[in-house]
Order: structure tokens, then C-alpha cells, then sequence
């Protein structure tokens, strides 16, 4: 049986929740969805420079879980720089 998703601490919330590639237009463009727990590991790790384990405290999970959600965000980001796709941020 499939363990209840963990609610997870989230401080940041982004005012602006979607990015696309320069001159392309929107309805042209296929999106890659990023949640907003990721966006919030992409922030702890990336802008506050803080080392994992830190990081999995602050948003009160273990260590592997913010491991996939960085790894998951990560990937998202890649796919849309690389194939020049929309970035659209779920919030809640």
C-alpha cells in the first residue's frame, strides 16, 4: 500500500509562475510543469546554497525524498531549456 504524500514546509511563493522562450508564441510552445516543491528545492539548493540534508529539514522531509524532488526538478528544467519548452509553476 502506497504511503499518504507527506506535506512538505514551502516558504518561497513565487510571484511570477511561468517562463517561456523569447519571441515564440505561447500557443506554439508545449509546457513543462514544475511544483511548486520543486521550484522551493531548486531554491534552497541552488540561491540559498544550502547542502541537502539542510535543505530536507527546512522543508521537513527526508534526505532521499528532497534528493527526487531536486533530481525531478531538475531534469524538468533541462527539458525545457534544452527543447524550448514553456516553464509553467504550480502553486498552491
Amino acid at each position: 500500500m502506497v504511503q499518504p504524500r507527506k506535506k512538505r514546509q514551502i516558504e518561497f511563493n513565487p510571484n511570477i509562475t511561468y517562463f517561456k522562450p523569447q519571441e515564440i508564441p505561447l500557443m506554439k510552445l508545449k509546457e513543462v510543469n514544475l511544483e511548486h516543491d520543486e521550484l522551493e528545492a531548486i531554491r534552497l539548493k541552488y540561491s540559498e546554497k544550502l547542502d541537502q540534508h539542510t535543505c530536507a529539514k527546512k522543508m521537513k522531509i527526508s534526505q532521499s525524498t528532497f534528493q527526487r524532488t531536486l533530481c525531478s526538478a531538475n531534469q524538468k528544467i533541462a527539458e525545457a531549456l534544452i527543447r524550448g519548452k514553456a516553464i509553467r509553476i504550480h502553486t498552491k
